[in-house]
């Protein structure tokens, strides 16, 4: 190894906390140097406890692939407001929702994860969703719980308890504003006559 690429800096440190979109929560155990087409090339060992799995990716190519921080705690909260905010009407094709899910994973960022934890509990209480469908859900719901438990320091029990309340009270908000906007019985208008 030489002493130019030992220098060399890097956007994450060993020890810190990363996630790696649609693939979990992790920790970079060590940067290491392995030859790659007779390079020296630095890669981040990162341990994602969700698969039980390690992964070397090179350093280079981590924002690429979506790698970032653990979000600050404010960062985490918003995302977390998120749930309070009006849904948008999403595809009725469970391909197209689901493609359009996915690529909003893939961007990674702690918004679109909670948006996609979002749209498909909205979804799955209107209709059962597809297998691979549930799967993004289940991955989205358990990254988000994942760095949200990391961001505000509290267990991911507790964070699983936070994001339901709110998905929950907001569900249940929805369904009020509905019941506003259709009146359950017209023979009020018949008695005014």
């Amino acid at each position: 190894m030489s002493s130019s690429s030992r220098k060399r800096t890097t956007s994450f440190k060993e020890k810190q906390q990363v996630v790696y979109p649609l693939q979990g929560v992790g920790q970079i155990k060590e940067i290491v140097e392995l030859e790659f087409k007779g390079e020296a090339t630095p890669y981040y060992v990162i341990y994602l406890p969700v698969s039980d799995m390690t992964v070397k990716v090179p350093v280079d190519k981590a924002e690429e692939l979506g790698i970032r921080a653990i979000v600050p705690k404010k960062e985490a909260e918003t995302a977390l407001e998120i749930f309070s905010q009006e849904v948008e009407p999403i595809p009725a094709d469970w391909k197209m929702r689901y493609q359009m899910n996915l690529d909003l994973l893939k961007k990674g960022t702690i918004q679109d994860i909670a948006s996609v934890v979002r749209t498909l509990y909205e979804r799955k209480k209107v209709k059962e969703l597809p297998i691979m469908e549930r799967k993004l859900y289940d991955s989205a719901l358990q990254l988000l719980v994942d760095e949200v438990s990391f961001s505000l320091n509290i267990s991911t029990k507790q964070v699983e308890e936070l994001v339901f309340s709110k998905l929950e009270i907001e569900s249940e908000k929805e369904a009020e504003d509905l019941d506003d906007i259709v009146p359950d019985d017209d023979d009020e208008d018949l008695d005014d006559e």
